[in-house]
């Protein structure tokens, strides 16, 4: 049974807890990030689409640019990945207005651009993963694949496209 004191007390503590929790753009300044500008699109197509509570975003990726296990190490590619991230955050902002409307991630899809013997796709795309946990926490782990492809366009390092959930 539990004590009385500790019922008229747990309410506060939930209370404490909640204003102690950082949003998204509070984790992004705690990390000293500054999301970049949303391009247009390179080709027919937008950036985004919303369909009930799912937000679709279109495949995304760095500056960065060459065959991972080739031209770029392991860790330039999780660079490049976590750099890509910031662009998909950018294009959430974006599309919402506001990081907190994003319930949780749902799928991502990493696509990196591989030597033909490189097998460590899922290390590089770690980077755009391990950052959308700074940054939305429990929100942003997902469903994931990590693949490797033979090119992508303007020769990106990755491409990432995402889907998201977003409060009602």
């Amino acid at each position: 049974m539990l004590n009385k004191t500790y019922l008229f007390f747990l309410p506060l503590l939930f209370l404490s807890f909640l204003a102690n929790a950082q949003t998204p753009e509070q984790n992004l300044e705690k990390l000293g990030l500054t999301l970049p500008e949303v391009g247009a699109p390179i080709a027919n197509y937008v950036k985004w689409k919303q369909v009930g509570n799912l937000l679709y975003l279109s495949g995304t990726g760095p500056d960065v640019i060459g065959k991972v296990g080739a031209e770029l190490t392991i860790e330039e590619g999780y660079q490049a990945a976590r750099e890509t991230g910031l662009e998909v955050i950018a294009m959430l902002k974006a599309a919402t207005g506001d990081l907190s409307k994003v319930k949780q991630f749902v799928k991502v899809l990493g696509m990196v651009n591989s030597d033909p013997k490189f097998d460590k796709q899922p290390a590089v795309i770690n980077g755009f993963s391990d950052l959308m946990v700074e940054v939305f926490g429990e929100k942003g782990k997902h469903a994931r694949s990590a693949v490797g492809v033979a090119a992508l366009p303007n020769n990106m390092a990755v491409e990432i496209e995402v889907i998201v959930e977003l409060e009602d």
